[in-house]
């Protein structure tokens, strides 16, 4: 009785399950993404709005306006940048997004550094998912319907955008509506995601579980499942074994996920190895 009391003590906490709750309402439309973020080539991307979001958290605090519209709106301010930029250049779109996500960020910390108050900001940089209250909870949750809704409703249009731009363009698709839409649900997810583990590290959670899905399935469903599933159960034991080494919960989610991606990656090469080893030793 005594260990099985040990065991479930995170779950008498009130900040515990404050904390489960958020990370896999995060965790599943992140998952859901990175399936595309990772077909697409668009893992950074991810990575430029995550960093850009924070001179809109800078000025929606300054403003008093809720930090998600500030953070969603600099957001799209940096994905429609890096498409008007790129669109109107000779650059490639990742040096774009290099220039205008390290402008942004550099901008929000320069207007961090100015501001006096008495409240941090630094749980946006890091996360802070033993500080919420239900009502980010309840904030995570609408924005984790709205993206999985999306998904379900433009899913195959998306598919077909994400594999191949031109023939979704030759057969009659959106392709302009499904390219800002994506960065919409791309936007949102990240705004949902900045209590639990803080732009910095919330683009791990919108690469790592699509990247090893993809390692481990070649059909993309399997692939959406699969990925979901890794993105869930790191975010639920991340958070669990944080309560008992004492260790941040975003970090160990992540260290959780990467450890997962390098055993895939070991027994995935090492199967592959022994494929093209049979093929060779096959005659002809």
């Amino acid at each position: 009785m005594g260990n099985l009391a040990v065991l479930v003590e995170p779950f008498t906490f009130t900040f515990m399950l404050q904390a489960f709750t958020i990370v896999l309402l995060v965790a599943i439309p992140t998952a859901i993404l990175s399936c595309f973020l990772v077909l697409k080539g668009w893992s950074l991307m991810g990575d430029a709005i995550s960093h850009s979001v924070l001179p809109g958290v800078v000025l929606a605090y300054i403003l008093g306006i809720p930090l998600a519209i500030g953070a969603f709106a600099a957001g799209m301010v940096c994905a429609m940048a890096t498409g008007f930029i790129s669109e109107n250049s000779r650059l490639k779109e990742d040096t774009v997004m290099g220039v205008v996500f390290s402008s942004m960020f550099a901008v929000g910390l320069v207007m961090m550094t100015k501001i006096e108050s008495n409240v941090h900001l630094d749980h946006i940089l890091f996360g802070d998912v033993l500080g919420i209250s239900w009502r980010d909870v309840i904030e995570s949750g609408v924005i984790t319907l709205i993206v999985v809704v999306f998904i379900l409703i433009k899913g195959k249009d998306l598919l077909v955008f994400v594999f191949d731009r031109q023939h979704a363009k030759v057969i009659g698709l959106p392709v302009t509506a499904l390219h800002y839409g994506l960065l919409a649900m791309l936007s949102l997810t990240i705004v949902g995601a900045l209590k639990a583990v803080g732009m910095i590290l919330v683009i791990a959670m919108l690469i790592a579980p699509g990247a090893t899905a993809h390692l481990m399935t070649t059909k993309f469903q399997t692939m959406i499942v699969t990925a979901v599933g890794i993105s869930v159960c790191c975010s639920f034991f991340g958070v669990y074994l944080s309560f008992f080494i004492d260790s941040a919960p975003a970090p160990t989610i992540i260290m959780l996920m990467s450890a997962t991606f390098v055993c895939v990656f070991i027994v995935s090469s090492y199967k592959a190895k022994q494929i093209s080893q049979k093929l060779l030793a096959t005659p002809t």
